[in-house]
């Protein structure tokens, strides 16, 4: 994708045109032209989290404890920001993560996402609940990378059908989120009673699934209370422990990786099992209240088992020194989340892009003035930790 950095002198040049960037570059902002554009309860369903936000406001707290420490007169004319990643070259150490119902807040929800993350180079994680089929995403997408996220379901025919729809439909990894085995209690989405998935939104995968069509007694057009209620039933399944893991890799033939991991007790249990991956993730704050930041959780899962598989990070990433600080602490990428969700409400397509562009031109130039030329140098020394 050429130098990152550019990015800005393209903004200046379309300055002296006249033409200002048609959303901030200070991807920070984002939320609260969001709250201002988006209706409520779509807006609350983003932005919302856990009970009184504490979980939220320690993801950001663990990342603005942390602080750079730039060396000097070093050679960084010339930079590569990619990074090997499950087996993959990515062009950078960024993925648009799974964010679901995305319908709610622009009508090409899914598509657009995607076709933005195709545009710039870097993979998106489609998640179960989306408002698209994943089959028509990567159509959108062509050949770019793409992996799928899965919410698993109690009914193991169901998993199985979504498994072999990913692998058909071209998705390279699988992305199996550990942490919602019940729904939490999000006070924004509570004062609004605004749960999309009770009016048949970002059930799209499921609805188009012939092993869960075939539980059903009339068709979804014929009985959609039915359908929703029959999805609400096994979306999610707390029951499931470690060994219920083999199924998976019984049938899915590619990397999976864990999402949701924050202990590194878990991150070796993922490991004995033959997992791929994990991702260091709070869920963005959204399912436990009080938890610990995501980024206070990283280097201890990092130190435990970045030798045996790949450590992913989310939860909190909004600028580009966000970045350079999760991978520092031992992540090799990192997710992306409600930034993208916002763009994408306020300007499609573009928004996302707008996003992607200005987080990677902010990480590229962070990298660059902290003398780093490219990601693999980066390290615990690369930090220093303020109280």
């Amino acid at each position: 994708m050429g130098d990152r950095a550019d990015h800005q002198y393209e903004i200046y040049l379309n300055g002296l045109a006249g033409v200002l960037p048609a959303l901030p570059t200070d991807l920070t902002r984002l939320e609260a032209l969001a709250a201002e554009r988006l209706a409520p309860g779509p807006f609350g369903y983003v932005a919302g989290s856990a009970g009184s936000g504490r979980t939220e406001r320690a993801n950001r707290e663990a990342l603005d404890r942390l602080r750079i420490v730039p060396r000097m007169l070093r050679d960084v004319s010339a930079r590569d920001l990619s990074v090997e990643v499950l087996g993959r070259t990515l062009s950078a150490p960024l993925a648009l993560g799974p964010v679901g119902v995305l319908s709610i807040v622009h009508p090409d929800a899914e598509r657009a996402a995607a076709r933005a993350a195709a545009a710039q180079g870097v993979p998106f994680v489609l998640s179960s609940a989306s408002s698209t089929p994943m089959e028509d995403v990567a159509e959108a997408m062509g050949d770019a990378e793409r992996w799928f996220q899965l919410y698993w379901a109690k009914d193991r025919e169901v998993t199985r059908s979504f498994l072999v729809r990913a692998k058909a439909a071209g998705y390279t990894a699988l992305f199996v989120t550990l942490d919602t085995p019940l729904l939490a209690w999000r006070p924004r989405d509570l004062d609004q009673a605004y749960l999309p998935f009770l009016k048949g939104v970002g059930t799209a995968n499921y609805f188009t699934d012939p092993a869960f069509l075939a539980g059903l007694a009339k068709p979804v057009e014929e009985d959609l209370n039915a359908a929703v209620l029959h999805f609400v039933g096994m979306f999610a399944d707390p029951g499931k422990t470690w060994p219920d893991l083999a199924f998976l890799r019984e049938n899915w033939d590619g990397p999976i990786v864990l999402k949701g991991v924050q202990h590194p007790d878990d991150a070796r249990l993922a490991a004995d099992a033959g997992m791929d991956g994990v991702v260091v993730s709070n869920h963005g704050g959204r399912q436990v209240n009080g938890a610990i930041g995501a980024a206070d959780a990283l280097p201890a899962v990092a130190r435990a088992v970045g030798d045996r598989l790949a450590v992913l990070f989310d939860s909190g990433i909004r600028t580009g020194d966000d970045v350079l600080k999760a991978l520092a602490l031992g992540a090799s990428a990192v997710l992306l989340g409600r930034p993208y969700a916002y763009g994408l409400g306020l300007d499609g397509q573009a928004g996302v892009e707008h996003v992607i562009r200005c987080l990677l031109a902010e990480f590229d130039l962070t990298l660059a003035l902290s003398g780093h030329s490219r990601p693999g140098e980066l390290g615990p020394q690369s930090l220093q930790h303020v109280p």
